[in-house]
């Protein structure tokens, strides 16, 4: 094989459609679009969801429920992470930098998986109750 010799694979590119050229062509006349209506008109369009002026669907069916977007930025953190963090004063930067929590993250929570051995103190972050239990009969506190 030669650098001149390579080409797309067969299929890969095709001829764009020349329409109205002629009764030979096979797309003369009224050019592939049928008789009438539309969607043979130039500029036949209508907006997405549109159903002929019957309701659409989505205005038929009733609205339900709220998503939040901050929901996937507050995140979790285990209890044997924390144990690991080699500093004693953990905050949300600490938890950023030791990539145990995303970047844009805007709060986070300890849970309790796993054990913790030593003292730490946590500030700005939550610790839901068990896992408050647990730093604090290790001897360390949390600070809202």
């Amino acid at each position: 094989m030669e650098l001149n010799s390579i080409g797309p694979a067969n299929g890969a590119r095709t001829e764009r459609k020349r329409v109205g050229r002629g009764i030979g062509s096979g797309f003369g006349k009224t050019c592939g679009r049928g008789h009438k209506g539309q969607k043979s008109r130039a500029g036949g369009f209508h907006k997405v969801g549109f159903e002929g002026g019957q309701m659409p669907l989505q205005r038929r069916l009733p609205k339900r429920g709220f998503k939040s977007m901050t929901n996937d930025r507050n995140v979790e953190v285990r209890l044997s992470a924390i144990d690991r963090l080699p500093v004693d004063e953990i905050d949300l930067a600490t938890l950023m930098q030791a990539n145990l929590v995303a970047q844009n993250a805007l709060s986070a929570k300890v849970v309790l998986s796993g054990e913790i051995s030593r003292k730490v103190t946590l500030k700005g972050v939550g610790a839901t109750t068990r896992a408050r239990a647990a730093i604090e009969a290790a001897g360390g506190s949390i600070v809202e």
